[in-house]
């Protein structure tokens, strides 16, 4: 058998990381969630000038804590005041499989890519998939060129069609600026960290592909889950806010999403019994 050349430093993949008992029981609880189709901007966050209102490509759900698209995310240094909304805590066996990931990621990663008190403390759960637009289903299966912020490593566990993740150098689609490329398989762990995978490259899923035929996670209006995948992070405690703690303005803004989550969440319907 011919093996594999080893992954570059700051890079580690194991597939399939989750057996089948795993794997059924992630799924079936991702059945219990009830997924957000957020919008860009709001009341108070406006588009630019030259940009529009618009929803995201896909429906995504948050543990840990939720980072709503219209407060603009979490993008230290300066992008970390009001960002972050404590959000529910991870289910006792996502714990446990945290924990082998946290495992993985400090044996098999340089230490200089960790800072000081790095946990997987957050998780943003993306549905991808086929959206039903205009009298037919559009593939919304894809990720653009961005960077997680987020410090130290980052790790995601990846559910149904395969995608092809792929590293860049910069947002042109040009054959120079490729850097790595893997295929992320079902029920696989990647964990990527280190300045050469966080700050100086881009990455993206460049296609997801469409042959398993499993639709997957809660049913969605107008929406087939052909993937789901979660990415884990590490966002430090001070930079993670209670609800009363959130100025006005983004608390108008996020109060319809909050109300939204509540009809299926007892820890949101906490939330908003205090608004």
């Amino acid at each position: 058998m011919q093996k594999k050349d080893p992954l570059p430093s700051g890079l580690y993949y194991h597939y399939p990381f989750l057996n089948r008992k795993d794997r059924e029981q992630v799924l079936n609880w991702i059945k219990t969630l009830s997924p957000l189709w957020e919008m860009r901007f709001s009341e108070h966050n406006p588009p630019p000038e030259g940009d529009k209102q618009r929803e995201l490509l896909r429906p995504v759900y948050w543990l840990g804590n939720w980072q709503f698209a219209c407060l603009d995310y979490y993008h230290p240094p300066k992008g970390t005041m009001y960002r972050c909304l404590e959000a529910e805590p991870y289910p006792k066996f996502l714990k446990d499989i945290v924990a082998r990931i946290e495992f993985c990621a400090k044996k098999y990663l340089p230490k200089s890519s960790f800072p000081e008190g790095w946990e997987l403390n957050t998780c943003l759960i993306n549905f991808y998939g086929n959206k039903w637009e205009e009298d037919k289903w559009v593939d919304r299966a894809r990720v653009g060129e961005h960077k997680d912020f987020e410090p130290g490593p980052v790790a995601s566990l990846s559910f149904g069609d395969k995608a092809f993740f792929q590293f860049v150098q910069g947002k042109q689609n040009l054959d120079s600026n490729f850097v790595f490329s893997q295929w992320l398989e079902d029920s696989s762990l990647q964990i990527f960290g280190g300045e050469r995978w966080k700050s100086k490259t881009f990455h993206r899923v460049q296609r997801v592909e469409d042959k398993r035929g499993e639709i997957l996670g809660p049913s969605i209006i107008n929406f087939q889950t052909r993937r789901i995948n979660f990415t884990f992070r590490y966002v430090p405690r001070e930079h993670i806010f209670k609800i009363h703690e959130m100025p006005k303005n983004q608390i108008e803004d996020i109060t319809p999403y909050l109300k939204k989550l509540a009809e299926n969440s007892a820890y949101f319907k906490k939330i908003i019994q205090v608004l």
